[in-house]
């Protein structure tokens, strides 16, 4: 992971707005609360498949970037298959730095 995601990925969780564990990152989904998704590259095959499902039928965009262990460090906390970004902001930002591009 380079350093300038993960410092943005920390000010996000500082700011509070990013969400972390399965139901949160779910439930944003769900709601339509999240902006952008970010999925560990090694998270398993099964989450991967939830997760690409439910962005993709809630049209969210998900990136696949790093892997579980620098995610959870990255936003000061442990292991972490997935983060939702809830800020319109943030998530452009973080959407520059990993995916290259707009969300």
């Amino acid at each position: 992971m380079n350093k300038q995601a993960a410092n943005m990925l920390g000010l996000c969780q500082r700011a509070g707005k990013l969400l972390s564990g399965d139901c949160q990152v779910k439930n944003s989904i769900k709601d339509n609360r999240a902006k952008l998704v970010i999925l560990a590259t090694d998270a398993s095959e099964r989450t991967k498949k939830d997760y690409i499902y439910l962005a993709k039928a809630n049209k969210i965009p998900l990136i696949q970037f790093s892997s579980k262990t620098e995610l959870g460090l990255s936003v000061g906390k442990a292991r972490r298959a997935a983060l939702s970004i809830i800020d319109t902001n943030f998530a452009k930002g973080i959407h520059q730095i990993i995916g290259g591009g707009e969300a």
